[in-house]
């Protein structure tokens, strides 16, 4: 018995290093895997002020300085952000960021998607050189993973900026 846990431990120990899950924490309150993703974070702090006052213009520097971020890591996320059409930027002395659409016509999913990152689905790369035993486990964990993702999207894609800027008043 005891060889036959060492064998699974081995396994998913392997497993995990090849689904990189050291990059998770484990959340004690609701004790599920979630990757660590500040850029996800930054984006709906960001814009969640701004669909309070979605006339106003924010600068990078502002915005950088309310979230103890750096400048350039707030251009790279709110770039990603404005290609996909959730914000407009503009040049100059009174420049900076604005929303592109009315905070009721964004979703979170809109945000999450923008950004082109997955917090739970793993990725693709699993080693050649994996037993039977790690091939099945990557298979089933990636599936389960994949359907967890799905269902982020689909409840992320039921929320508004505007939904989120009323429960926070």
């Amino acid at each position: 018995m005891e060889l036959r846990r060492f064998l699974v431990t081995c396994t998913v120990t392997r497993l995990m290093q090849q689904l990189q899950l050291s990059e998770f924490v484990e959340n004690p309150v609701h004790n599920v895997l979630m990757k660590r993703n500040s850029r996800l974070s930054l984006a709906l702090h960001t814009l969640g002020h701004m669909a309070a006052e979605p006339d106003q213009v924010k600068t990078s520097a502002d915005i950088a300085a309310h979230a103890g971020t750096n400048a350039v890591v707030v251009r790279r996320v709110l770039g990603r952000l404005r290609e996909a059409g959730l914000l407009n930027s503009e040049k100059g002395h009174a420049g900076g960021w604005r929303l592109a659409r009315a905070p009721k016509e964004i979703s979170l999913a809109d945000i999450y998607l923008a950004l082109d990152e997955q917090l739970v689905a793993p990725s693709d790369d699993f080693g050649k050189n994996a037993c039977s035993v790690e091939h099945a486990l990557h298979q089933r964990v990636t599936g389960i993973m994949v359907d967890i993702e799905g269902k982020l999207i689909e409840q992320l894609s039921q929320t508004s900026l505007a939904d989120v800027g009323r429960s926070g008043s």
